[in-house]
Protein backbone atom coordinates (compact mmCIF):
# COMPACT_ATOMS: atom_id res chain seq x y z
CA UNK A 1 0.00 0.00 0.00
CA UNK A 2 1.34 3.43 -0.97
CA UNK A 3 0.79 5.16 2.35
CA UNK A 4 2.68 8.29 1.36
CA UNK A 5 0.20 8.82 -1.46
CA UNK A 6 -2.64 8.44 0.98
CA UNK A 7 -1.21 11.05 3.32
CA UNK A 8 -0.70 13.40 0.40
CA UNK A 9 -4.31 12.88 -0.73
CA UNK A 10 -5.90 13.59 2.62
CA UNK A 11 -3.27 15.24 4.81
CA UNK A 12 -2.39 14.80 8.49
CA UNK A 13 -3.23 11.12 8.55
CA UNK A 14 -6.93 11.50 7.68
CA UNK A 15 -7.71 9.53 4.54
CA UNK A 16 -10.24 10.43 1.91
CA UNK A 17 -12.48 7.37 1.58
CA UNK A 18 -12.23 7.20 -2.21
CA UNK A 19 -8.45 7.50 -2.05
CA UNK A 20 -8.36 4.84 0.66
CA UNK A 21 -10.32 2.36 -1.45
CA UNK A 22 -8.27 3.06 -4.59
CA UNK A 23 -5.09 2.46 -2.62
CA UNK A 24 -5.76 -1.29 -2.48
CA UNK A 25 -7.51 -1.35 0.89
CA UNK A 26 -9.80 -4.13 -0.34
CA UNK A 27 -6.80 -6.36 -1.11
CA UNK A 28 -4.80 -5.60 2.00
CA UNK A 29 -7.25 -5.00 4.83
CA UNK A 30 -5.19 -7.02 7.31
CA UNK A 31 -2.19 -4.77 6.74
CA UNK A 32 -4.39 -1.67 6.86
CA UNK A 33 -5.71 -2.41 10.32
CA UNK A 34 -2.38 -3.59 11.65
CA UNK A 35 -2.90 -7.34 11.97
CA UNK A 36 0.27 -9.40 12.39
CA UNK A 37 0.98 -12.34 10.05
CA UNK A 38 0.12 -14.74 12.87
CA UNK A 39 -3.32 -13.17 13.03
CA UNK A 40 -4.14 -13.75 9.38
CA UNK A 41 -2.47 -17.05 8.48
CA UNK A 42 -3.81 -20.47 9.36
CA UNK A 43 -1.73 -22.36 11.88
CA UNK A 44 -0.14 -25.70 10.93
CA UNK A 45 -2.52 -27.52 13.29
CA UNK A 46 -6.03 -26.51 14.21
CA UNK A 47 -6.82 -25.77 17.89
CA UNK A 48 -9.18 -28.07 19.79
CA UNK A 49 -12.87 -27.59 19.07
CA UNK A 50 -14.43 -25.22 21.67
CA UNK A 51 -16.87 -26.74 24.15
CA UNK A 52 -19.84 -24.77 22.80
CA UNK A 53 -19.48 -26.70 19.52
CA UNK A 54 -19.60 -30.11 21.17
CA UNK A 55 -22.97 -29.99 22.94
CA UNK A 56 -26.44 -28.50 22.65
CA UNK A 57 -26.86 -24.94 23.83
CA UNK A 58 -29.13 -23.57 26.55
CA UNK A 59 -32.82 -22.83 26.15
CA UNK A 60 -33.88 -19.36 25.07
CA UNK A 61 -36.05 -17.04 27.17
CA UNK A 62 -39.42 -15.41 26.58
CA UNK A 63 -37.86 -11.94 26.50
CA UNK A 64 -34.37 -11.78 25.02
CA UNK A 65 -31.43 -10.41 27.00
CA UNK A 66 -27.91 -9.29 26.02
CA UNK A 67 -25.05 -11.74 26.25
CA UNK A 68 -23.52 -11.98 29.75
CA UNK A 69 -20.22 -11.12 28.05
CA UNK A 70 -21.65 -7.65 27.34
CA UNK A 71 -22.69 -7.05 30.94
CA UNK A 72 -20.45 -3.95 31.18
CA UNK A 73 -22.58 -2.13 28.58
CA UNK A 74 -25.01 -0.38 30.90
CA UNK A 75 -26.49 3.01 31.52
CA UNK A 76 -24.51 5.06 34.03
CA UNK A 77 -26.07 7.04 36.88
CA UNK A 78 -24.65 10.56 37.03
CA UNK A 79 -23.58 11.69 40.51
CA UNK A 80 -25.67 14.56 41.84
CA UNK A 81 -24.29 18.09 41.58
CA UNK A 82 -25.78 21.39 42.83
CA UNK A 83 -27.39 21.74 39.40
CA UNK A 84 -28.95 18.25 39.48
CA UNK A 85 -29.88 17.85 43.15
CA UNK A 86 -33.03 15.75 43.44
CA UNK A 87 -32.77 14.43 39.87
CA UNK A 88 -31.76 10.98 38.71
CA UNK A 89 -29.87 11.11 35.41
CA UNK A 90 -28.92 7.98 33.48
CA UNK A 91 -26.36 8.24 30.66
CA UNK A 92 -26.31 6.13 27.51
CA UNK A 93 -23.00 4.27 26.74
CA UNK A 94 -22.32 5.90 23.35
CA UNK A 95 -18.78 4.52 23.09
CA UNK A 96 -20.11 0.93 23.06
CA UNK A 97 -22.75 1.51 20.38
CA UNK A 98 -22.69 1.45 16.59
CA UNK A 99 -25.24 2.57 14.04
CA UNK A 100 -27.75 5.21 15.13
CA UNK A 101 -30.46 3.35 17.09
CA UNK A 102 -30.15 3.27 20.88
CA UNK A 103 -31.55 0.07 22.45
CA UNK A 104 -34.53 0.91 24.65
CA UNK A 105 -32.79 -0.41 27.76
CA UNK A 106 -29.79 1.87 27.16
CA UNK A 107 -31.70 5.06 26.33
CA UNK A 108 -30.71 7.95 28.59
CA UNK A 109 -33.25 9.12 31.16
CA UNK A 110 -33.71 12.15 33.40
CA UNK A 111 -36.28 11.94 36.21
CA UNK A 112 -37.29 15.06 38.14
CA UNK A 113 -39.72 13.26 40.45
CA UNK A 114 -38.96 9.56 40.10
CA UNK A 115 -40.75 7.02 37.88
CA UNK A 116 -44.48 6.67 38.64
CA UNK A 117 -46.08 3.20 38.64
CA UNK A 118 -49.06 4.02 36.42
CA UNK A 119 -51.92 1.57 35.93
CA UNK A 120 -52.61 1.92 32.19
CA UNK A 121 -56.32 1.09 32.40
CA UNK A 122 -56.82 4.03 34.77
CA UNK A 123 -54.68 6.54 32.84
CA UNK A 124 -56.43 9.37 30.98
CA UNK A 125 -55.35 12.17 28.63
CA UNK A 126 -57.31 15.42 28.93
CA UNK A 127 -57.40 18.20 26.29
CA UNK A 128 -59.07 21.40 27.51
CA UNK A 129 -58.70 25.18 27.63
CA UNK A 130 -59.17 27.20 24.44
CA UNK A 131 -60.94 24.43 22.55
CA UNK A 132 -64.48 24.02 21.27
CA UNK A 133 -64.84 20.49 22.65
CA UNK A 134 -62.84 19.46 25.75
CA UNK A 135 -61.92 15.81 25.36
CA UNK A 136 -60.79 12.99 27.61
CA UNK A 137 -59.20 9.82 26.23
CA UNK A 138 -58.44 6.47 27.75
CA UNK A 139 -55.58 4.49 26.19
CA UNK A 140 -57.84 2.09 24.34
CA UNK A 141 -59.50 4.96 22.54
CA UNK A 142 -56.27 6.81 21.87
CA UNK A 143 -54.64 3.80 20.25
CA UNK A 144 -57.41 3.54 17.67
CA UNK A 145 -56.09 6.65 15.89
CA UNK A 146 -53.74 6.34 12.87
CA UNK A 147 -50.10 6.23 13.97
CA UNK A 148 -46.79 7.29 12.44
CA UNK A 149 -43.24 6.06 13.09
CA UNK A 150 -40.11 8.21 12.96
CA UNK A 151 -36.44 7.65 13.82
CA UNK A 152 -35.37 10.74 15.77
CA UNK A 153 -33.02 11.73 18.57
CA UNK A 154 -33.80 12.95 22.06
CA UNK A 155 -31.22 15.07 23.89
CA UNK A 156 -31.30 16.62 27.33
CA UNK A 157 -30.71 20.38 27.32
CA UNK A 158 -27.95 19.79 29.89
CA UNK A 159 -26.03 17.22 27.85
CA UNK A 160 -22.24 17.92 28.08
CA UNK A 161 -22.85 20.51 30.82
CA UNK A 162 -19.56 19.51 32.46
CA UNK A 163 -17.61 20.79 29.45
CA UNK A 164 -19.56 24.04 29.55
CA UNK A 165 -18.98 24.74 33.23
CA UNK A 166 -15.63 23.25 34.23
CA UNK A 167 -12.65 25.62 33.76
CA UNK A 168 -10.45 22.62 32.95
CA UNK A 169 -11.32 19.50 30.96
CA UNK A 170 -12.67 16.78 33.24
CA UNK A 171 -11.38 13.24 32.95
CA UNK A 172 -14.40 11.37 31.60
CA UNK A 173 -15.44 8.93 28.93
CA UNK A 174 -17.93 9.57 26.15
CA UNK A 175 -20.78 8.20 28.26
CA UNK A 176 -20.13 10.50 31.21
CA UNK A 177 -19.67 13.61 29.06
CA UNK A 178 -22.16 13.03 26.22
CA UNK A 179 -24.50 10.30 27.44
CA UNK A 180 -27.70 12.36 27.59
CA UNK A 181 -28.41 11.79 23.89
CA UNK A 182 -30.14 8.79 22.33
CA UNK A 183 -32.01 7.92 19.13
CA UNK A 184 -35.00 5.62 18.72
CA UNK A 185 -37.88 4.79 16.44
CA UNK A 186 -40.86 6.50 18.06
CA UNK A 187 -44.41 5.47 17.14
CA UNK A 188 -47.60 7.27 18.05
CA UNK A 189 -50.51 9.47 17.06
CA UNK A 190 -49.79 12.91 15.57
CA UNK A 191 -50.94 15.40 18.20
CA UNK A 192 -52.46 17.55 15.45
CA UNK A 193 -55.18 14.87 14.98
CA UNK A 194 -56.31 15.20 18.59
CA UNK A 195 -56.09 19.00 18.70
CA UNK A 196 -58.15 19.33 15.53
CA UNK A 197 -60.77 17.01 16.94
CA UNK A 198 -60.96 19.19 20.06
CA UNK A 199 -61.36 22.29 17.86
CA UNK A 200 -58.59 24.76 18.78
CA UNK A 201 -59.89 28.31 19.08
CA UNK A 202 -58.43 31.14 16.99
CA UNK A 203 -56.92 32.89 20.02
CA UNK A 204 -54.82 29.83 21.01
CA UNK A 205 -51.04 30.14 20.77
CA UNK A 206 -49.62 27.81 23.44
CA UNK A 207 -50.26 24.40 24.97
CA UNK A 208 -49.36 23.62 28.60
CA UNK A 209 -48.32 19.96 28.69
CA UNK A 210 -48.31 18.12 32.00
CA UNK A 211 -47.13 14.69 33.14
CA UNK A 212 -48.69 12.34 35.68
CA UNK A 213 -45.57 12.11 37.85
CA UNK A 214 -45.49 13.07 41.53
CA UNK A 215 -44.38 16.65 40.76
CA UNK A 216 -46.78 17.21 37.81
CA UNK A 217 -43.88 18.27 35.60
CA UNK A 218 -45.12 20.68 32.92
CA UNK A 219 -43.84 22.78 30.02
CA UNK A 220 -45.48 25.41 27.82
CA UNK A 221 -45.03 24.74 24.10
CA UNK A 222 -45.98 26.75 21.01
CA UNK A 223 -49.14 25.44 19.39
CA UNK A 224 -47.56 25.74 15.92
CA UNK A 225 -44.84 23.19 16.77
CA UNK A 226 -47.27 20.72 18.28
CA UNK A 227 -49.48 20.96 15.18
CA UNK A 228 -46.43 20.41 12.98
CA UNK A 229 -44.60 17.22 14.01
CA UNK A 230 -45.24 16.36 17.69
CA UNK A 231 -46.69 12.93 18.46
CA UNK A 232 -48.35 11.24 21.40
CA UNK A 233 -46.01 8.23 21.58
CA UNK A 234 -46.89 4.73 22.73
CA UNK A 235 -44.01 2.72 21.25
CA UNK A 236 -40.22 2.93 21.25
CA UNK A 237 -38.21 0.69 18.93
CA UNK A 238 -41.27 -1.41 18.18
CA UNK A 239 -42.35 -2.19 21.74
CA UNK A 240 -44.42 -0.33 24.29
CA UNK A 241 -42.65 2.48 26.12
CA UNK A 242 -40.63 1.50 29.15
CA UNK A 243 -41.67 3.12 32.45
CA UNK A 244 -38.52 5.29 32.48
CA UNK A 245 -39.48 6.59 29.02
CA UNK A 246 -43.02 7.59 29.95
CA UNK A 247 -45.19 4.45 29.93
CA UNK A 248 -47.99 4.28 29.04
CA UNK A 249 -47.88 7.45 26.89
CA UNK A 250 -45.55 10.40 26.41
CA UNK A 251 -45.29 13.51 24.29
CA UNK A 252 -42.47 13.44 21.75
CA UNK A 253 -41.37 16.78 20.25
CA UNK A 254 -38.72 16.17 17.54
CA UNK A 255 -35.50 18.17 17.69
CA UNK A 256 -36.33 20.10 20.85
CA UNK A 257 -34.75 19.81 24.29
CA UNK A 258 -35.70 16.55 25.94
CA UNK A 259 -37.45 18.16 28.89
CA UNK A 260 -40.38 19.26 26.70
CA UNK A 261 -41.17 15.70 25.56
CA UNK A 262 -43.34 15.22 28.64
CA UNK A 263 -43.36 11.67 29.99
CA UNK A 264 -46.50 10.05 31.44
CA UNK A 265 -48.54 12.66 29.55
CA UNK A 266 -51.99 13.24 31.05
CA UNK A 267 -53.05 16.84 30.38
CA UNK A 268 -52.88 19.37 27.53
CA UNK A 269 -54.25 22.83 28.29
CA UNK A 270 -54.59 25.02 25.19
CA UNK A 271 -53.88 28.66 26.05
CA UNK A 272 -53.15 32.09 24.62
CA UNK A 273 -49.96 32.43 26.72
CA UNK A 274 -47.31 30.27 28.40
CA UNK A 275 -47.66 29.22 32.03
CA UNK A 276 -44.06 30.04 33.03
CA UNK A 277 -43.80 26.84 35.05
CA UNK A 278 -40.95 26.41 37.52
CA UNK A 279 -38.75 24.48 35.10
CA UNK A 280 -39.18 26.70 32.07
CA UNK A 281 -38.70 29.81 34.22
CA UNK A 282 -35.59 28.50 35.96
CA UNK A 283 -33.68 25.41 34.91
CA UNK A 284 -34.32 25.71 31.17
CA UNK A 285 -33.92 29.46 30.71
CA UNK A 286 -30.54 30.48 29.31
CA UNK A 287 -28.65 33.62 30.32
CA UNK A 288 -26.56 35.36 27.67
CA UNK A 289 -23.22 37.02 28.32
CA UNK A 290 -24.87 40.47 28.28
CA UNK A 291 -27.33 39.25 30.98
CA UNK A 292 -30.26 39.06 28.57
CA UNK A 293 -32.56 36.08 29.13
CA UNK A 294 -33.12 33.60 26.31
CA UNK A 295 -36.47 32.13 27.29
CA UNK A 296 -38.18 29.37 25.29
CA UNK A 297 -35.14 28.51 23.18
CA UNK A 298 -36.25 24.99 22.37
CA UNK A 299 -34.38 23.56 19.36
CA UNK A 300 -31.18 21.62 20.05
CA UNK A 301 -28.23 23.01 18.13
CA UNK A 302 -26.06 21.16 15.61
CA UNK A 303 -23.55 18.94 17.39
CA UNK A 304 -21.21 15.98 16.98
CA UNK A 305 -18.89 13.75 18.97
CA UNK A 306 -16.27 11.18 18.05
CA UNK A 307 -17.29 8.03 19.92
CA UNK A 308 -14.19 6.01 19.07
CA UNK A 309 -11.49 6.70 19.83
CA UNK A 310 -12.83 8.72 22.76
CA UNK A 311 -12.20 9.49 26.42
CA UNK A 312 -10.63 6.78 28.61
CA UNK A 313 -10.12 4.47 25.65
CA UNK A 314 -6.69 3.32 24.57
CA UNK A 315 -5.48 2.59 21.06
CA UNK A 316 -4.13 -0.99 21.14
CA UNK A 317 -1.26 -0.35 18.70
CA UNK A 318 1.02 2.66 19.07
CA UNK A 319 0.71 3.52 15.39
CA UNK A 320 -1.18 2.29 12.34
CA UNK A 321 -4.58 2.53 10.73
CA UNK A 322 -7.74 3.20 12.73
CA UNK A 323 -11.32 4.17 11.99
CA UNK A 324 -12.46 7.43 13.53
CA UNK A 325 -16.24 7.26 13.97
CA UNK A 326 -18.90 9.22 15.77
CA UNK A 327 -22.37 10.71 15.78
CA UNK A 328 -23.78 14.03 14.58
CA UNK A 329 -27.24 15.55 14.99
CA UNK A 330 -29.23 18.76 14.72
CA UNK A 331 -32.61 19.83 16.06
CA UNK A 332 -33.29 21.94 12.97
CA UNK A 333 -32.89 19.35 10.21
CA UNK A 334 -30.56 16.86 8.59
CA UNK A 335 -26.80 16.74 8.94
CA UNK A 336 -25.15 18.10 5.78
CA UNK A 337 -21.51 17.25 6.54
CA UNK A 338 -19.06 16.37 9.29
CA UNK A 339 -15.42 17.42 9.13
CA UNK A 340 -12.70 15.77 11.20
CA UNK A 341 -9.33 17.16 12.25
CA UNK A 342 -6.42 15.03 13.47
CA UNK A 343 -4.14 18.01 14.19
CA UNK A 344 -6.12 20.08 16.70
CA UNK A 345 -8.01 22.04 14.06
CA UNK A 346 -5.15 23.14 11.81
CA UNK A 347 -6.69 21.21 8.91
CA UNK A 348 -10.03 19.47 8.31
CA UNK A 349 -11.14 16.54 6.14
CA UNK A 350 -14.73 15.66 5.33
CA UNK A 351 -15.92 12.37 6.80
CA UNK A 352 -18.31 9.88 5.23
CA UNK A 353 -21.93 10.09 6.39
CA UNK A 354 -23.52 6.66 6.73
CA UNK A 355 -27.13 6.43 5.59
CA UNK A 356 -29.85 6.91 6.29
CA UNK A 357 -29.31 10.62 6.96
CA UNK A 358 -32.65 11.50 8.55
CA UNK A 359 -34.34 14.65 9.77
CA UNK A 360 -33.61 15.33 13.46
CA UNK A 361 -31.91 11.97 13.91
CA UNK A 362 -28.45 10.78 14.84
CA UNK A 363 -26.16 10.37 11.82
CA UNK A 364 -23.15 8.07 11.94
CA UNK A 365 -19.92 9.37 10.37
CA UNK A 366 -16.49 7.81 9.91
CA UNK A 367 -13.12 8.38 8.31
CA UNK A 368 -9.94 6.26 8.04
CA UNK A 369 -6.94 7.56 9.96
CA UNK A 370 -3.27 6.62 9.78
CA UNK A 371 -1.82 7.43 13.17
CA UNK A 372 1.93 8.00 13.23
CA UNK A 373 2.20 7.44 16.97
CA UNK A 374 2.71 11.12 17.81
CA UNK A 375 0.54 12.88 20.38
CA UNK A 376 -2.32 14.72 18.71
CA UNK A 377 -5.88 15.97 19.18
CA UNK A 378 -8.97 14.72 17.33
CA UNK A 379 -11.92 17.03 16.62
CA UNK A 380 -15.22 16.75 14.75
CA UNK A 381 -17.27 19.64 13.40
CA UNK A 382 -20.83 19.15 12.12
CA UNK A 383 -22.92 21.34 9.80
CA UNK A 384 -26.63 20.94 9.14
CA UNK A 385 -28.81 21.62 6.11
CA UNK A 386 -29.79 25.03 7.50
CA UNK A 387 -26.15 26.16 7.41
CA UNK A 388 -25.57 25.97 11.17
CA UNK A 389 -22.00 24.98 12.13
CA UNK A 390 -20.66 23.81 15.49
CA UNK A 391 -18.80 26.59 17.31
CA UNK A 392 -15.54 26.32 19.20
CA UNK A 393 -15.70 26.25 22.99
CA UNK A 394 -14.44 29.84 23.24
CA UNK A 395 -17.09 31.00 20.74
CA UNK A 396 -19.85 29.29 22.74
CA UNK A 397 -18.57 30.62 26.07
CA UNK A 398 -18.41 34.17 24.72
CA UNK A 399 -22.15 34.07 23.93
CA UNK A 400 -23.41 32.82 27.30
CA UNK A 401 -23.04 33.83 30.93
CA UNK A 402 -20.35 32.01 32.90
CA UNK A 403 -22.90 29.86 34.76
CA UNK A 404 -24.85 28.82 31.63
CA UNK A 405 -24.64 25.22 30.48
CA UNK A 406 -27.85 24.28 28.64
CA UNK A 407 -27.61 23.66 24.89
CA UNK A 408 -23.80 23.42 24.99
CA UNK A 409 -22.80 22.28 21.49
CA UNK A 410 -19.14 23.25 21.12
CA UNK A 411 -16.62 21.17 19.20
CA UNK A 412 -15.37 18.25 21.30
CA UNK A 413 -11.63 17.54 21.49
CA UNK A 414 -10.07 14.19 22.39
CA UNK A 415 -6.34 14.25 23.18
CA UNK A 416 -4.45 11.15 22.02
CA UNK A 417 -1.21 10.56 23.93
CA UNK A 418 1.89 8.83 22.59
CA UNK A 419 0.97 5.79 24.67
CA UNK A 420 -2.41 5.55 22.93
CA UNK A 421 -4.50 6.86 25.82
CA UNK A 422 -7.39 9.16 24.92
CA UNK A 423 -8.69 11.90 27.22
CA UNK A 424 -11.04 14.85 27.25
CA UNK A 425 -9.41 18.11 26.21
CA UNK A 426 -10.22 21.74 25.52
CA UNK A 427 -8.75 22.47 22.11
Amino acid sequence: MNTSALRFAAGNGLLDRRSFLKSGYGLSIATAIGLSPAGRLLADSEPPMPTWMTSLGAADSAYGSPSPHESQVLRQLQPNTPQTAGFSIWHSPLQHQRGIITPSGLHFAVHHNGVPAIEPERHRLLIHGLVERPLQFDLQRLMRYPMVSRIQFLECAGNTAANALSPSALDGDCQALFGQISCSEWTGVPLSHLLREAGVKASARWVICEGADGGSHSRSLPLAKLMDDAIVAFYQNGERLRPSQGYPVRLFVPGWEGNVSIKWLHRLEVSDQPAFSKDESGLYTRILSNDDILAFGFAMDVKSVITHPSGRQRLPELKGFYEISGLAWSGTGRIAKVEVSADNGRSWTQAQLHGPVLDKALTRFSIPWQWTGAATTLLSRASDEQGHVQPTRSEWRSRYAAHSFNHYNAIQAWRVGRDGTVENSYA
